[in-house]
Order: structure tokens, then sequence, then C-alpha cells
């Protein structure tokens, strides 16, 4: 045979056995390429899974925030108005007792009237019984100056009716008698 053929037969051979034939090796960069990128996409799903933890975390921490200040708040308001309920119970409580206190004051100030009122009246009966008795007794000018000493005033604070019913005159009229008998 002939070379060319024989170069031929040879070239088509290699060139068979080239594309028939498997690779054994492969390229080690491209597989370390790619263990790379594997590690990285690990890396950065690890990195948001975490991420995403702590997000949760935070998120419930402010929700348990927000239901304690929420709570506290209703608390605080609660209290409010329970205070404001007092504050207007405790004024109207004021009032009553104002209003009490100015009753007493006034039955206090009509009582310590109706004391002024019996010390004069018993003031007046005193010397009423003295002028009734000077007078009874024929003392008329006694009588007279007992009169003036007691004063018109204290005259007028002889009981006008009479407590016993005995028919007679009560203390003021009898005055008022002797007054006219001896003016």
């Amino acid at each position: 045979m002939s070379k060319p053929d024989s170069d031929k037969r040879e070239g088509g051979s290699l060139q068979h056995e080239a594309e028939h034939e498997k690779p054994s090796k492969r390229n080690p960069v491209l597989f370390y390429l790619m263990i790379l990128f594997a590690a990285a996409f690990l890396l950065l799903l690890m990195s948001f899974l975490m991420q995403r933890r702590s997000n949760q975390e935070a998120i419930n921490n402010l929700q348990q925030t927000s239901n304690s200040a929420s709570q506290s708040l209703e608390n605080t308001l609660a209290q409010n108005e329970a205070l404001t309920k007092q504050v207007e119970d405790l004024q109207a409580a004021a009032s009553e007792n104002q209003q009490t206190i100015r009753e007493q004051n006034q039955k206090l100030d009509d009582l310590e009237q109706q004391n002024q009122d019996l010390n004069k009246s018993t003031q007046a009966l005193d010397w009423f019984w003295q002028i009734n008795e000077a007078y009874v007794r024929g003392q008329y000018s006694l009588a007279r100056s007992l009169i003036e000493e007691m004063g018109q005033d204290l005259a007028e604070c002889l009981p006008k009716e009479s407590i016993t019913d005995n028919g007679r005159f009560s203390p003021y009229d009898r005055y008022q008698e002797i007054y006219e008998a001896l003016y």
C-alpha cells in the first residue's frame, strides 16, 4: 500500500479513536470552580436563613414589647379612669360635707342666738322679779330706779306668754302694768 493510504488509515483510525474515546480526566479547574460556586451558594443560603431567624426573633421581641406596652397603657388608662371616678366621688362627698357644714353652722348660729335670747330672758326675769318685789312692797322709787337700770331692750326679752295656766298675766304684761302705774 501506499504511504498516503496508510497515512489516511492511520489518520482515520486516530480520528475514530479520538471521537470515540471517553475522556478519563475532567478539567480540574472546572471542577474546582463548581465546588467554590456550590460552597458560596451554601454560605449564602445559611446566611439568609440565619438572617431570617434573627429577624423573626427581633419581630417576636418587638411584638412582646408592643404587647407589654399596650397592656401597660391599658392598665394606666384603667387606673386613670378609676382615679378620675374617685376624684369625682371625693368631690361629691366634699360638696356634701360642705353643705352639711353650712347646715351645722346655721344650726349652731341658731342655737347661739337661742342661748343669747335665753340669757337675756333670764336677766330680764331677774330684773322683773326685783321690780315686782319692790312694787308689791310699796317701794316705788326703788322700782323706778330698777326699771331705768333694766332698760327697755331687756324688757322686750320678757316672756310674753304665761306658762302657768292660772289666768294671770305674763311677765311682760305684768311689767307693762307696773311701768304704767309708776310713770
